[in-house]
C-alpha cells in the first residue's frame, strides 16, 4: 500500500505520454516495409526472444528478415550491426542469441528504432520484413502487426503498475495489439485456462488471441554445441541463472531429474569473476556422481566471456535450448479462428497488396 502513490504517479506519466500521441504532438514514423513488433506490458519474463524466433523460422525462408533490438544492459550506444564475432557486452544478450541461431539473418540495436530501422535498410536494403524486439511500449515506430504476450499464470489482467506490480503501462494498453499470446502454457492443451483468461482479457473485434508453450530441447555444450545429451531422472542439475522468471523452466526441470540447486541472479546480469568462482565451487560441493551445470541461452551469451575459465576447469556448462509451440484448441476452430501462422501470413499478403 506504501507504494500506491508511487504507481499512481508513475500512471500518470505514462498516460500523458499516450495523449501526447493522440494529440498529434508526438507521431510515430511509419515505414513502406511490414513491421511486426513482438512485446509485453511487464517488465519481462513473457518470452518475447522465443517469440521472435518462432517468427524467424516462420518467415525466414519466405522473405528476408531483419531483428531489431535496443540491446538493453549492452556497454555500447547508438546503431551497431550484430555479427557472430560480436559480445554480449557489445550488443546485448538477446540479440547475440538470435545472431548465433540464426546466422544468415541480419541483427542490429539500437536505442532509437525509428533512427535504427533506416540504417538497417541502408546497410541491407534487400530486407522485407523488420521484427522489432521488447517494442511494444516505444512508440516512435508505428508497427504494421503488433503482437502482446502475456503469461498463462501471470496475466496482465492481474497485475498492478510498477512498482507496486510489475505493469509499465496501465492494462488499457492491451487495446494497441492486433495479436495477444498468451504464453508459458501447460503443455496439455486440457489445462490450459482459455475461457477464463479470454473472459479476463475482453479481446476487441479486431484481435485474436493465441495460447503457446515452451516445447525445452536436448541440452548442449556451451563449449562445443556439437556435443548434446539427454537429461536423465538419475541426474543432479545446478541450474545457473539471470532471467525474469524461471517457474516455467523449473517446473520442467523437476519432472526430468532428480535434484535441482539453482543460482539465481537479477535478469541480464553479467556474470563476475566472482560469479563464475561460486559457480565452479557450487558445482565441486555437488556429490552426485551424475551432475551437470545448465543455463538458459540468454545467459549462456554472458557465461560465454568467461570462456577461458570455464575451459581451464572443465565446467560442463550445458545449454537448454527453448521453441515456441502453440495449442489450437478444438473451440478456436469451430470458432472459425485462423492459426497464429496463417495470421501473421495474412498480414503479410495484405501489405503487399
Amino acid at each position: 500500500m506504501l507504494l500506491v502513490p508511487f504507481a499512481l504517479l508513475y500512471g500518470l506519466g505514462v498516460a500523458l505520454h499516450k495523449q501526447l500521441y493522440r494529440w498529434g504532438v508526438l507521431k510515430p514514423v511509419r515505414f513502406d516495409l511490414p513491421v511486426i513488433s513482438v512485446g509485453n506490458l511487464t517488465v519481462g519474463g513473457a518470452g518475447k526472444t522465443p517469440h521472435v524466433e518462432y517468427l524467424l523460422r516462420l518467415l525466414h525462408p519466405h522473405v528476408e528478415v531483419g531483428v531489431l533490438s535496443r540491446g538493453y544492459r549492452r556497454k555500447t550506444s547508438g546503431f551497431r550491426e550484430v555479427s557472430l564475432q560480436s559480445n554480449a557486452e557489445e550488443v546485448g544478450d538477446e540479440p547475440l542469441q538470435f545472431k548465433r541461431k540464426f546466422p544468415d539473418v541480419y541483427v542490429a540495436v539500437d536505442e532509437n528504432r525509428a533512427l535504427g530501422i533506416p540504417r538497417m535498410l541502408m546497410q541491407h536494403s534487400a530486407l522485407e520484413v523488420i521484427l522489432l524486439d521488447d517494442a511494444f511500449q516505444h512508440r516512435a515506430v508505428a508497427p504494421g502487426l503488433q503482437i502482446l504476450l502475456t503469461e498463462h499464470d501471470q496475466p496482465f489482467t492481474r497485475d498492478w503498475l510498477l512498482p507496486v506490480g510489475r505493469l509499465r503501462e496501465w492494462r488499457s494498453a492491451y487495446q494497441r495489439a492486433d495479436i495477444i499470446v498468451v504464453s508459458k502454457c501447460p503443455t496439455d492443451p486440457a489445462a490450459v485456462q482459455r475461457q477464463t483468461l479470454l473472459r479476463e482479457i475482453a479481446p476487441l473485434p479486431h484481435q485474436r488471441v493465441y495460447f503457446s508453450y515452451f516445447a525445452y530441447q536436448q541440452p548442449r555444450l556451451l563449449l562445443d554445441p556439437r556435443y548434446i545429451t539427454q537429461l536423465e531422472d538419475d541426474w543432479e542439475v545446478l541450474l545457473v541463472c539471470a532471467i525474469a522468471n524461471t517457474d516455467y523452466l523449473i517446473q520442467y526441470l523437476r519432472r526430468q531429474v532428480r535434484f535441482i540447486k539453482i543460482l539465481e541472479y537479477e535478469d541480464h546480469r553479467y556474470f563476475s569473476k566472482s560469479d563464475i568462482s561460486n559457480l565452479k565451487m557450487t558445482f565441486d560441493l555437488m556429490e552426485a556422481e551424475k551432475k551437470i551445470i545448465l543455463t538458459t541461452e540468454k545467459d549462456a551469451t554472458r557465461l560465454d566471456l568467461h570462456r577461458q575459465f570455464l575451459a581451464e576447469h572443465r565446467l560442463p556448462v550445458f545449454i537448454l535450448p527453448v521453441e515456441v509451440r502453440f495449442h489450437f484448441h478444438q473451440e478456436e476452430e469451430e470458432e472459425g479462428i485462423t492459426h497464429f501462422d496463417d495470421n501473421v501470413k495474412r498480414f503479410l499478403l495484405d501489405f503487399k497488396a
